[in-house]
């Protein structure tokens, strides 16, 4: 129930305000009140904790004995307080932990402008412009170290046995090793549950984007307790299929169809890109895969002579494009937009590029696992069609699906 404040208190605090620096203030009476409320409550703590009020005999031989000063860092700076202590040293404190400087909350503000790529020293000049207190880049690094047990339990919990849609993708940043920084591909796995619940499955690192990494990462999340995949949507490297269907069999590895549009665009003059997208829409929007040969066959015909590497690729890539078409709509939006990787993708790539290069690969994993934690807390709806996309699941995959 909310407890409301009697007005007759308020008057009295607020008696002598004037003006802003008088609440905020240094001095002001909202660091003032913090302190007194935190010895209070405190004191009320080692109250029960003894048994009897202050100055009351006591029945356990117990008793209090002063108290110890000790700074906490909170929202509003630096406050002071007194902690109460006892005299055989059994008090354990609550509300302020033996050895806590930092108040409940402080810790996940930094954790959270490191999340959005800020430096140490970006935080620690935020810190001490917005609440007066200086921080130590070394306590920002131990705050932000202490994640790193928590990366490590997150990449082997376990996962459910049974998802629809799993994307793999992976990204490029600048990690120094062994004293030279040099590009490192890190690996993503990200699922669409039963649930329509968006879920990253895992993180992995390596120098090289290859097909034999992916075996490895695949067997992992196997190990992991995945046991069946209907659809993977992955990029069209050499030998990914097969380092997929090795692992998962029955699945369906279907190349992602917005990283073919991509490629196909490497190849073109920035003024036909336009026009020549729009003319690839007509293949792979074709209702059926027949349609989309055509479309295709007239694509060529129209753009051959001048970009014939596009029309190349589309046919290299066929075999795993063709699945696509026998999907219905649903289905296709979902596999097609790949909303989810691209925008986390966009997420962590602007939240590491203020970066430069990480000094290790603790230092990018850290911050790639709190930008993750972050986009995952705004993925609180299934995608759009998500319900008519799992009922063609249930007729594509009859028996795959739990009862």
């Amino acid at each position: 129930m909310k407890r409301r404040i009697r007005k007759e208190l308020l008057d009295e605090l607020l008696a002598d305000y004037r003006g802003p620096e008088d609440f905020t203030g240094p001095d002001g009476l909202l660091k003032q009140l913090t302190g007194a409320l935190v010895e209070r409550a405190l004191g009320a703590e080692l109250t029960d904790h003894l048994g009897h009020e202050p100055g009351a005999p006591s029945t356990t031989g117990n008793a209090r004995n002063g108290t110890s000063p000790k700074t906490l860092t909170t929202d509003q700076g630096d406050v002071p307080i007194e902690v109460p202590r006892d005299r055989n040293g059994t008090f354990e404190p609550q509300l302020v932990k033996k050895h806590q400087r930092r108040f409940t909350g402080f810790d996940d503000k930094i954790l959270s402008m490191y999340a959005r790529g800020m430096s140490v020293r970006d935080i620690q000049a935020h810190l001490s412009e917005i609440y007066g207190t200086e921080i130590s880049p070394t306590l920002i690094s131990t705050v932000t170290d202490a994640v790193v047990d928590e990366v490590a339990k997150w990449q082997a919990r376990p996962l459910d046995p049974i998802w629809p849609i799993i994307y793999l993708d992976a990204l490029v940043l600048k990690v120094r090793d062994q004293g030279v920084v040099q590009n490192k591909h890190v690996y993503l796995a990200m699922g669409i549950s039963l649930e329509g619940k968006k879920e990253v499955l895992g993180l992995w690192m390596e120098p090289n984007e290859g097909a034999k990494f992916w075996l490895k990462v695949v067997t992992e999340l196997k190990n992991r307790g995945v046991a069946d995949v209907f659809v993977i949507c992955c990029d069209g490297l050499k030998g990914f299929p097969q380092a997929i269907e090795a692992v998962f069999p029955q699945t369906i590895v279907q190349t992602c169809i917005v990283h073919l549009i991509r490629s196909s665009t490497r190849f073109v003059a920035w003024v036909n890109r336009k026009a020549l997208i729009g003319d690839l829409r007509r293949v792979y929007a074709a209702e059926t895969e027949e349609a989309a040969l055509a479309a295709l066959a007239e694509f060529e015909k129209k753009w051959g002579e001048r970009y014939p590497m596009v029309a190349q690729s589309w046919r290299s890539n066929w075999e795993r494009v063709r699945p696509y078409f026998a999907f219905a709509k649903d289905v296709r939006r979902i596999l097609y937009t790949t909303n989810a990787i691209e925008s986390l993708n966009f997420s962590l790539r602007k939240v590491t590029k203020a970066r430069g290069h990480f000094p290790n690969d603790e230092a990018a994993f850290k911050l790639l696992y709190l930008a993750i934690r972050n986009r995952e807390k705004k993925w609180t709806r299934q995608p759009q069609y998500w319900n008519l996309a799992l009922n063609q699941f249930a007729i594509m995959f009859e028996g795959r699906l739990p009862a």
